[in-house]
């Protein structure tokens, strides 16, 4: 079993915006009064081009897919969300929370891997969850820790823990159940997804402890990651407002491991934490301020790890 891919699967944006339909709950999003929308999304577009370049320089397989005009889907950008790729050459599709998001799912995009010499074996459909109103938002709302089989999930509104656990029990992983919180308008409420405030990598672990308000769940937390030999980076609430914790480790060229994250982010650390993270990769850095801002996910939520074998 491997933690990280050199190919990541990405999807650029038609028509982003600031999906009204997410902001209800994804506390991160904003309104940029003084941009049209045709203009977000022009910066989306160069933001992400920018970024795609990146990746490739330093020898990353990014597949880019563009978005249709087909339906109207703002968030496309984050296709993490309803699409995980498994290394059995399982593919498991998700249930969405916002409805617009729901017209994201292309089946013309298992064809274009099929196409490129991927192996697609199975697929686990969760997507009939909807009709209950239960959610689980792909790698946004699990992160997997795949070479130890453990599954982290900080339950919300879009990460039911029935669904949860049947993921597991469908795809072999320990569940790591959790609530994490944080300060909107001085009342604390539950954070949409769990890769906004915590990223597994192969040897360390980044998360926001203080948004663990439960001792007991933030003590066992931290004995799983210990367990499974990761050093633990603690970063704040301020730091995961700047998208520190929604971080990808991917492998580049020569299998050389990198930790990718937005600009803000690594702006958003100390020194102390950037030498921490340095002693075990180098780390990818792009601008994603618009992205962020109107999207409320970062470089995380754009990447989708393709773990599929290969014909």
């Amino acid at each position: 079993m491997k933690q990280t891919t050199n190919t990541i699967l990405m999807v650029r944006p038609l028509n982003f915006r600031m999906n009204e339909q997410t902001a209800v709950n994804n506390y991160y999003q904003k309104v940029i009064n003084d941009l049209l929308p045709a203009a977000v999304n022009k910066k989306a577009q160069e933001e992400f081009d920018t970024y795609v370049n990146k990746l490739k320089s330093f020898g990353i397989n990014v597949i880019v897919i563009s978005d249709t005009d087909e339906f109207d889907t703002p968030d496309s950008i984050f296709p993490n969300n309803w699409i995980s790729f498994h290394q059995d050459g399982t593919v498991a599709l998700y249930p969405m929370y916002a409805e617009n998001r729901r017209y994201e799912r292309r089946e013309d995009i298992l064809n274009i891997l099929e196409e490129k010499g991927f192996l697609i074996e199975n697929v686990v459909d969760y997507t009939s969850a909807e009709d209950e109103n239960v959610f689980l938002e792909g790698t946004g709302s699990l992160l997997l820790d795949r070479v130890n089989r453990k599954a982290y999930c900080a339950l919300s509104p879009r990460a039911d823990e029935g669904l949860f656990i049947e993921f597991c029990e469908d795809f072999e992983y320990t569940p790591v159940v959790f609530r994490a919180n944080q300060t909107v308008k001085g009342k604390r409420k539950a954070i949409y997804h769990t890769n906004v405030m915590m990223c597994l990598a192969e040897t360390f672990a980044v998360i926001c402890l203080d948004a663990i308000d439960d001792k007991k769940e933030r003590k066992s937390i931290i004995r799983q990651i210990k367990e499974d030999n990761k050093e633990i980076i603690v970063i704040t609430e301020d730091q995961v407002n700047c998208f520190a914790g929604n971080m990808l480790q991917v492998k580049g060229g020569n299998n050389q491991l990198y930790l990718v994250m937005s600009q803000a982010a690594y702006n958003s650390l100390t020194q102390n934490q950037i030498k921490q993270l340095e002693k075990h990769c180098p780390i990818i850095s792009s601008s994603l301020d618009t992205i962020e801002a109107c999207g409320g996910g970062s470089a995380r939520c754009m990447m989708a790890e393709v773990f599929l074998p290969k014909n």
